[in-house]
């Protein structure tokens, strides 16, 4: 007979141990499967060994600034590439270890290293054992994204999955695909000294919407990699290399760092085997604010459900998954405000509805331009645009979308302020210091005021009678 638990979590990424946190509140008899490496994905081959190199590779850009500064002699210093690839695996391998310690501090003996596979809704083959359980969470995560036509070059093929572990990198590359990691890590190999080029099958990058900031994205990084966009790339081997063709364009490249999305951890999980029907990718579905798996006791978490592949949102989805695989009732949970951030330079941002989804009549749109932005321009960064869309009738900002210096933390404002469903006219309310790149997001709430106000100045204060009990100093 099958020994059973009350719930088996088969993946310990981000969102197999936020499930965790929340299942250990109500019961010891779990299972954490997974047959490994541990550590999460973010630590070891994404967000944070990326963010390592993209740091370096700015300050190595900065250097440039300083000369125009009068600050140094115009001589470019010299980048050591596999010292820096070296420097970014030692603070990966911190993070990684991290993780990897706090995986095994919450599961302790009740994480098994082994595949899983599934047999039916409580049913789950462990290694070569059968476990049954009352509930199970599928959170085994997702891979990079190599098109099959590819493996007969495969050697030539770089993903996140293989790129921090390289010694050196090839002096010539291709980056085929150009969402959140082709322009991040094409832009920071093109600061260190590689000669990049960028194809994307998108007329868009960086997954912007609003063709007005697409414009100015693909004029702003084109400056440091050229940018081909709009159709697709075909690729051919040569003697020494790839050849790279996409219509417009033809090069031969070393090697391909393909950037073309991530693949859930699905193949071979069993997922035939709940009993329902799957769509074409092979995924079944699902309810986004229960986790629930049809009317199945199946919850599917982060990358694995092939919906929103973002750290944050897998955390969220593990925690709803946990609380509701221990729940006498399933419930939904309302989700976070849209939040999506490219740590390129200048960094792009989308917050909240974006403009494609949005009516264009309903709407203003507020617009910043900040090459005339005052802390940008002594910073020398002054490049970008900023876009927030408001409600016409209520004057409620609805979303926004930017590639600007600072947009991360502009974004994380703006998302704080849809949460809360403020108005342009409570945002205008708030201080804003001088001089700070916050000044441009009041440069594009005030264009919007103006629309929803029939031209005329918005007031930023309110009148009130004297207040002896608050004095001004």
């Amino acid at each position: 007979m099958a020994k059973k638990v009350d719930v088996i979590i088969i993946g310990a990424g981000s969102a197999g141990l936020a499930a965790l946190r929340q299942i250990r509140k109500t019961t010891d008899n779990y299972l954490l499967i997974d047959h490994g490496p541990l550590g999460t994905t973010c630590a070891r081959v994404g967000c944070m060994p990326s963010k390592a190199l993209i740091k370096v590779a700015g300050n190595l850009h900065g250097a440039a600034r300083l000369a125009k500064a009068g600050l140094v002699d115009g001589k470019a210093p010299a980048c050591n590439i596999p010292a820096v690839l070296a420097h970014v695996r030692k603070l990966r391998d911190g993070f990684a270890t991290g993780m990897l310690e706090a995986t095994r501090r919450l599961a302790g003996e009740r994480l098994i290293k082994a595949s899983a596979r599934l047999l039916g809704p409580g049913r789950v083959r462990v290694g070569d054992s059968e476990m049954a359980c009352s509930r199970v969470i599928l959170a085994v995560g997702s891979r990079p994204t190599v098109p099959e036509p590819w493996q007969g070059f495969r050697e030539r093929i770089l993903t996140t999955d293989s790129f921090f572990e390289q010694q050196d990198l090839p002096r010539r590359l291709a980056v085929i695909g150009l969402g959140l990691i082709g322009i991040e890590l094409g832009q920071a190999m093109a600061r260190m000294g590689i000669q990049v080029w960028g194809f994307g099958r998108n007329p868009h990058i960086c997954g912007i919407r609003d063709a007005e900031v697409n414009d100015v994205a693909l004029a702003a990084l084109s400056r440091e990699f050229p940018l081909y966009t709009g159709a697709e790339a075909h690729i051919s081997p040569t003697a020494d290399g790839l050849r790279i063709r996409n219509g417009s364009k033809e090069i031969e490249v070393d090697a391909i760092l393909a950037a073309l999305g991530v693949t859930p951890n699905t193949a071979g999980l069993g997922l035939e085997n709940l009993g329902i029907e799957l769509d074409k990718r092979g995924l079944p579905p699902f309810n986004p604010h229960t986790m629930q798996v049809a009317d199945l006791p199946v919850f599917i978490a982060g990358d694995a459900n092939g919906c929103l592949p973002i750290l944050h949102e897998a955390q969220d989805e593990g925690y709803i998954a946990g609380v509701n695989a221990t729940a006498s009732a399933i419930g939904p949970f309302q989700r976070r405000t849209p939040l999506k951030i490219v740590f390129c330079d200048p960094q792009v941002a989308a917050v909240g509805q974006t403009i494609d989804k949005l009516d264009a009549a309903a709407i203003v749109i507020g617009r910043a331009d900040f090459t005339e932005q005052s802390r940008a321009i002594a910073e020398q960064r002054n490049s970008g645009l900023l876009h927030v869309y408001v409600d016409k009738l209520d004057g409620r900002l609805l979303g926004a979308e930017m590639i600007v210096p600072g947009a991360e933390h502009l974004a994380q404002l703006l998302a704080l302020a849809i949460h809360r469903k403020l108005t342009v006219t409570d945002l205008l309310a708030m201080p804003f210091y001088h001089p700070t790149l916050e000044e441009g997001l009041r440069t594009a709430l005030r264009d919007a005021a103006q629309q929803l106000d029939d031209g005329r100045p918005p007031r930023e204060l309110s009148l009130c009678e004297s207040c002896p009990e608050a004095p001004l100093c």
